[in-house]
Protein backbone atom coordinates (compact mmCIF):
# COMPACT_ATOMS: atom_id res chain seq x y z
CA UNK A 1 0.00 0.00 0.00
CA UNK A 2 1.27 3.42 -0.85
CA UNK A 3 1.06 7.15 0.41
CA UNK A 4 1.06 9.84 -1.82
CA UNK A 5 0.76 13.40 -0.93
CA UNK A 6 -0.51 15.96 -3.10
CA UNK A 7 -2.19 19.49 -3.09
CA UNK A 8 -5.13 18.69 -5.02
CA UNK A 9 -5.17 14.94 -4.69
CA UNK A 10 -6.95 15.51 -1.49
CA UNK A 11 -9.45 17.83 -2.20
CA UNK A 12 -12.99 17.16 -3.32
CA UNK A 13 -12.68 13.68 -5.28
CA UNK A 14 -13.39 13.52 -9.10
CA UNK A 15 -16.69 12.82 -10.51
CA UNK A 16 -15.60 9.52 -11.90
CA UNK A 17 -13.27 8.14 -9.16
CA UNK A 18 -16.04 9.15 -6.41
CA UNK A 19 -18.81 7.17 -8.59
CA UNK A 20 -16.11 3.96 -8.77
CA UNK A 21 -15.18 4.08 -5.04
CA UNK A 22 -19.37 4.24 -4.44
CA UNK A 23 -20.52 1.57 -6.89
CA UNK A 24 -17.46 -0.64 -5.38
CA UNK A 25 -19.23 -0.38 -1.86
CA UNK A 26 -22.39 -1.28 -2.86
CA UNK A 27 -21.00 -4.62 -4.86
CA UNK A 28 -19.23 -5.46 -1.43
CA UNK A 29 -22.40 -4.82 1.13
CA UNK A 30 -24.49 -7.17 -1.14
CA UNK A 31 -21.57 -9.40 -1.63
CA UNK A 32 -21.63 -10.01 2.11
CA UNK A 33 -25.43 -9.83 2.43
CA UNK A 34 -26.58 -12.45 -0.93
CA UNK A 35 -22.53 -14.03 -1.28
CA UNK A 36 -23.37 -16.88 -3.15
CA UNK A 37 -25.66 -15.38 -6.01
CA UNK A 38 -23.08 -12.20 -5.95
CA UNK A 39 -19.52 -14.29 -6.40
CA UNK A 40 -21.18 -17.14 -9.03
CA UNK A 41 -22.50 -14.62 -10.88
CA UNK A 42 -20.37 -11.42 -11.56
CA UNK A 43 -16.72 -13.00 -10.72
CA UNK A 44 -14.67 -13.71 -13.54
CA UNK A 45 -14.50 -17.63 -14.27
CA UNK A 46 -12.97 -19.37 -17.30
CA UNK A 47 -14.99 -19.50 -20.26
CA UNK A 48 -15.65 -23.25 -20.42
CA UNK A 49 -16.80 -22.62 -16.88
CA UNK A 50 -20.40 -23.31 -15.95
CA UNK A 51 -20.66 -20.41 -13.85
CA UNK A 52 -19.15 -17.93 -16.78
CA UNK A 53 -21.34 -15.45 -18.07
CA UNK A 54 -20.59 -13.25 -21.36
CA UNK A 55 -20.87 -9.87 -18.43
CA UNK A 56 -18.25 -11.08 -16.09
CA UNK A 57 -14.86 -9.29 -17.51
CA UNK A 58 -16.66 -6.63 -16.94
CA UNK A 59 -18.59 -6.88 -13.61
CA UNK A 60 -15.41 -8.83 -11.60
CA UNK A 61 -14.04 -5.50 -11.52
CA UNK A 62 -16.22 -4.18 -8.90
CA UNK A 63 -16.50 -7.54 -7.06
CA UNK A 64 -14.20 -8.16 -3.82
CA UNK A 65 -12.58 -10.69 -1.82
CA UNK A 66 -13.49 -8.66 1.85
CA UNK A 67 -13.00 -5.37 2.68
CA UNK A 68 -9.16 -5.40 3.29
CA UNK A 69 -9.11 -6.52 -0.96
CA UNK A 70 -11.87 -3.73 -1.42
CA UNK A 71 -10.18 -1.22 1.25
CA UNK A 72 -6.58 -1.15 -0.13
CA UNK A 73 -7.41 -1.09 -3.99
CA UNK A 74 -10.00 1.74 -3.49
CA UNK A 75 -7.47 3.79 -1.35
CA UNK A 76 -5.12 3.48 -4.46
CA UNK A 77 -8.24 4.09 -6.85
CA UNK A 78 -8.72 7.88 -4.41
CA UNK A 79 -5.13 8.39 -4.78
CA UNK A 80 -4.00 8.01 -8.06
CA UNK A 81 -7.31 8.16 -9.90
CA UNK A 82 -8.05 11.34 -8.76
CA UNK A 83 -4.94 12.65 -10.21
CA UNK A 84 -5.40 11.19 -13.70
CA UNK A 85 -9.03 12.15 -14.15
CA UNK A 86 -8.48 15.87 -13.35
CA UNK A 87 -5.56 15.47 -15.69
CA UNK A 88 -7.54 13.48 -18.69
CA UNK A 89 -11.34 14.69 -17.57
CA UNK A 90 -13.83 12.21 -16.85
CA UNK A 91 -14.81 10.19 -20.15
CA UNK A 92 -10.84 9.99 -20.80
CA UNK A 93 -10.67 8.49 -17.63
CA UNK A 94 -13.19 6.21 -17.56
CA UNK A 95 -12.08 4.55 -20.74
CA UNK A 96 -8.65 4.20 -19.23
CA UNK A 97 -9.98 2.37 -16.51
CA UNK A 98 -11.97 0.05 -18.27
CA UNK A 99 -9.50 -0.69 -20.92
CA UNK A 100 -7.17 -1.85 -17.99
CA UNK A 101 -9.48 -3.39 -16.08
CA UNK A 102 -10.43 -5.85 -19.29
CA UNK A 103 -7.04 -5.98 -20.28
CA UNK A 104 -6.74 -7.48 -17.01
CA UNK A 105 -8.85 -10.11 -17.28
CA UNK A 106 -7.87 -11.18 -21.02
CA UNK A 107 -4.35 -11.73 -19.46
CA UNK A 108 -5.73 -14.06 -17.09
CA UNK A 109 -7.82 -15.66 -18.85
CA UNK A 110 -5.20 -16.32 -21.59
CA UNK A 111 -2.67 -17.85 -18.85
CA UNK A 112 -6.00 -20.01 -17.80
CA UNK A 113 -6.11 -21.28 -21.64
CA UNK A 114 -2.21 -22.15 -21.06
CA UNK A 115 -3.24 -24.14 -18.06
CA UNK A 116 -5.97 -25.63 -19.73
CA UNK A 117 -4.40 -27.28 -22.41
CA UNK A 118 -1.52 -28.16 -20.35
CA UNK A 119 -3.60 -29.94 -17.94
CA UNK A 120 -6.13 -31.86 -20.89
CA UNK A 121 -2.70 -32.94 -22.23
CA UNK A 122 -1.71 -34.46 -18.39
CA UNK A 123 -5.63 -35.54 -18.02
CA UNK A 124 -5.03 -37.66 -21.65
CA UNK A 125 -1.20 -38.93 -20.66
CA UNK A 126 -3.16 -40.33 -17.02
CA UNK A 127 -1.70 -37.92 -14.44
CA UNK A 128 -4.02 -38.45 -11.24
CA UNK A 129 -3.74 -35.11 -10.62
CA UNK A 130 -4.82 -32.91 -13.89
CA UNK A 131 -8.55 -33.87 -13.44
CA UNK A 132 -9.15 -32.24 -10.34
CA UNK A 133 -6.61 -29.24 -10.66
CA UNK A 134 -8.67 -28.52 -14.11
CA UNK A 135 -12.03 -28.51 -11.91
CA UNK A 136 -10.24 -26.33 -9.30
CA UNK A 137 -9.49 -23.74 -12.52
CA UNK A 138 -12.75 -24.32 -14.12
CA UNK A 139 -14.74 -23.11 -9.99
CA UNK A 140 -12.16 -20.79 -8.94
CA UNK A 141 -13.51 -17.06 -9.40
CA UNK A 142 -11.39 -14.16 -10.06
CA UNK A 143 -12.47 -10.81 -8.49
CA UNK A 144 -11.38 -7.38 -7.74
CA UNK A 145 -10.49 -4.28 -9.48
CA UNK A 146 -6.67 -4.62 -8.90
CA UNK A 147 -5.91 -5.24 -12.77
CA UNK A 148 -7.25 -0.89 -13.47
CA UNK A 149 -5.20 -0.20 -10.40
CA UNK A 150 -2.05 -1.43 -11.60
CA UNK A 151 -2.96 0.50 -15.19
CA UNK A 152 -3.58 3.45 -13.06
CA UNK A 153 -0.36 2.77 -11.55
CA UNK A 154 1.26 2.77 -14.87
CA UNK A 155 -0.17 5.32 -15.90
CA UNK A 156 0.77 7.79 -13.03
CA UNK A 157 4.34 6.54 -13.13
CA UNK A 158 4.61 7.62 -17.08
CA UNK A 159 3.11 10.71 -16.66
CA UNK A 160 4.81 11.57 -13.12
CA UNK A 161 8.31 9.46 -13.49
CA UNK A 162 10.25 11.18 -11.27
CA UNK A 163 7.67 12.07 -8.22
CA UNK A 164 8.08 10.29 -4.87
CA UNK A 165 6.11 7.95 -3.55
CA UNK A 166 6.10 5.72 -0.13
CA UNK A 167 5.33 2.49 0.90
CA UNK A 168 3.73 2.75 4.10
CA UNK A 169 5.25 -1.25 5.59
CA UNK A 170 8.00 -1.32 4.69
CA UNK A 171 8.77 2.62 4.73
CA UNK A 172 10.65 2.94 1.56
CA UNK A 173 10.76 5.91 -1.03
CA UNK A 174 11.32 5.58 -4.57
CA UNK A 175 10.46 7.33 -7.49
CA UNK A 176 7.16 6.46 -9.19
CA UNK A 177 8.93 4.89 -12.38
CA UNK A 178 11.28 2.50 -9.91
CA UNK A 179 8.39 1.58 -7.53
CA UNK A 180 5.96 0.42 -10.13
CA UNK A 181 8.97 -1.42 -12.31
CA UNK A 182 9.86 -2.91 -8.69
CA UNK A 183 5.90 -4.05 -8.27
CA UNK A 184 5.61 -5.36 -11.68
CA UNK A 185 8.96 -7.44 -11.63
CA UNK A 186 7.38 -8.96 -8.30
CA UNK A 187 4.36 -10.07 -9.98
CA UNK A 188 5.90 -11.74 -13.22
CA UNK A 189 7.96 -13.19 -10.51
CA UNK A 190 5.27 -14.45 -8.24
CA UNK A 191 3.62 -15.31 -11.48
CA UNK A 192 5.35 -17.05 -13.13
CA UNK A 193 6.77 -19.64 -9.88
CA UNK A 194 3.81 -19.26 -8.12
CA UNK A 195 5.17 -17.87 -4.80
CA UNK A 196 1.87 -16.32 -3.51
CA UNK A 197 -1.08 -18.02 -4.24
CA UNK A 198 -4.80 -16.91 -4.44
CA UNK A 199 -3.98 -13.50 -6.43
CA UNK A 200 -4.69 -13.21 -9.92
CA UNK A 201 -0.84 -11.87 -10.85
CA UNK A 202 -1.43 -11.93 -14.66
CA UNK A 203 -4.43 -9.86 -14.07
CA UNK A 204 -2.53 -7.25 -12.29
CA UNK A 205 0.47 -7.62 -15.50
CA UNK A 206 -2.65 -7.62 -17.93
CA UNK A 207 -3.81 -3.97 -16.57
CA UNK A 208 -0.32 -2.74 -15.94
CA UNK A 209 0.38 -4.05 -19.91
CA UNK A 210 -2.98 -2.23 -21.08
CA UNK A 211 -2.08 0.77 -18.96
CA UNK A 212 1.42 1.11 -20.91
CA UNK A 213 -0.15 0.66 -24.35
CA UNK A 214 -2.70 3.00 -24.05
CA UNK A 215 -0.21 5.72 -22.55
CA UNK A 216 2.32 4.97 -25.52
CA UNK A 217 -1.17 4.93 -28.23
CA UNK A 218 -2.13 8.39 -26.96
CA UNK A 219 1.51 9.70 -26.84
CA UNK A 220 2.27 8.57 -30.26
CA UNK A 221 -1.06 10.30 -31.44
CA UNK A 222 -0.45 13.21 -29.74
CA UNK A 223 -3.48 12.66 -27.56
CA UNK A 224 -2.23 12.88 -24.11
CA UNK A 225 -3.32 16.09 -23.14
CA UNK A 226 -6.25 16.78 -25.03
CA UNK A 227 -8.94 16.77 -21.97
CA UNK A 228 -11.58 15.15 -23.90
CA UNK A 229 -14.58 16.46 -20.77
Amino acid sequence: MMYYSSNGCLGNIPQITKNLIIINLFVLVFSELRPDFMYSTFSLFYPSSPFFHWWQPLTHMFMHGGFWHFFFNMYTLFLFGSVLERMWGPRKFLLFYFVTGLGAAALHTGVQAIQVAVLTEQMAQGVATAASSLGVLYNTPTVGASGAIYGLLVGYAMLFPDSRMTLIFPPVTLSAKWMVIIFIVIELFTGVFGRVMNVAHFAHLGGALFGWLLILFWKKKGSMYDYDR
